[in-house]
């Protein structure tokens, strides 16, 4: 792997705060599901977890620091390669805290009608989550119940690796009986079989902010699972989806809809009352506008998210044909296609009025 602050882009004196915020950033951007049809995306994004994996636990840290390598440095029989193999062996039998640190963090979609994420609303989430199991407190023991020292570490919360074979290991580890408590429970809780931790249902308000798009993310600090009773609980991330709307569209900050129009009326010029996010809104047709025309009403579409002021409503007008198989329709229809082709003095607009006034 290479240098892993590199792989971070992070100074090698970067606090955990910092190197955690990178690794979020970064995921988040090399995310195989946000990057369809790129094969290297997985790649990368393997590569800046194994670096976060390594910076944000703090022997392999220090170990990295002291030594370039994750690992012991190899001996002069050339054991390097095959030590690593060996301990990777040993520590995923039975001292689970050399494997990678489990993430509390969560993920949910948020599903919004088409007007609460233009103009924003507040929204009740309810999602599961693991959480402090209520029943013991977290420490896992039935109420009531007496805690014991740990036979495992003998109370000391660690325990050692001492050799294999000739080759001293030399390392200690958090204990994986009793997680450096120095105890255990003499009677698991009954809630959560001694984990201290149980699934729990929790409802959350959120604030969605007006002009918020389709696929946005939200993180919201401390909203995820707890990996440990005592520990600090993850992140959760709410994935904004958008239903469609039956009349409105969005492009950009700028909201599209169909505005039907009589032809007559299109010809003529006419008023009419059009739906926007805001409310009804008069918007007036000039005469002579042909089919497909764009008529915008300024301001009535999304409003901005960083500075004030909000995107269009593009009202494309649709002609509405009469039917011409009534006599009268037709009758009519003949009468104004024999004007457009023999013009009168009275003039084309002059003879519609005539024709379709009332």
């Amino acid at each position: 792997m290479r240098d892993p602050y590199q792989v971070l882009g992070v100074s090698r004196d970067a606090s955990g705060d910092e190197i955690k915020a990178a690794f979020r950033r970064l995921a988040r951007e090399h995310h195989p599901d946000r990057n369809p049809g790129d094969d290297s995306a997985k790649e990368r994004f393997q590569e800046i977890n194994a670096a976060y994996q390594l910076l944000s636990d703090p022997d392999r840290r220090a170990r990295f620091d002291r030594m370039g390598t994750d690992g012991p440095a190899a001996g002069a029989g050339g054991f390097a390669g095959g030590i690593e193999d060996w301990l990777s062996e040993i520590l995923s039998g039975g001292f689970a805290t050399a494997s990678p640190p489990v993430s509390g963090d969560l993920r949910e979609v948020l599903e919004l009608e088409f007007v609460e994420a233009a103009l924003g609303c507040r929204r009740t989430l309810s999602y599961e989550r693991a959480d402090v199991c209520q029943h013991c407190g977290g420490d896992g023991a039935e109420r009531g119940a007496r805690s014991v020292s740990c036979d495992t570490c003998g109370g000391a919360g660690r325990v050692r690796l001492g050799s294999l074979g000739w080759i001293s290991l030399g390392m200690d580890r958090i204990c994986p009986r009793c997680q450096g408590t120095g105890s255990i429970p003499s009677v698991r809780c009954s809630a959560c079989d001694g984990r201290g931790l149980s699934v729990r249902r929790r409802n959350i308000e959120v604030t969605i902010p007006p002009g918020i798009e389709p696929g946005a993310a939200q993180t919201i600090v401390g909203g995820g699972s707890r990996v440990s009773p005592r520990g600090p609980a993850g992140d959760l991330e709410l994935v904004i989806h958008v239903k469609p709307h039956a009349r409105f569209r969005r492009e950009g900050d700028d909201v599209l809809s169909d505005v039907e129009v009589a032809f007559t009326r299109a010809a003529l010029g006419t008023e009419v009352e059009v739906e926007t996010l805001h409310g009804m809104v008069t918007l007036k047709v000039p005469a002579g506008t042909q089919p497909g025309t764009v008529l915008p009403i300024r301001g009535k579409g999304v409003p901005h998210r960083f500075r004030s002021g909000a995107g269009d409503q593009l009202c494309r007008i649709k002609v509405r044909v009469p039917d011409g198989t009534k006599p009268q329709i037709e009758r009519l229809i003949r009468q104004f296609d024999d004007e457009l082709s023999n013009p009168s003095e009275v003039g084309l607009l002059g003879k519609l009025k005539e024709l379709f006034s009332g």
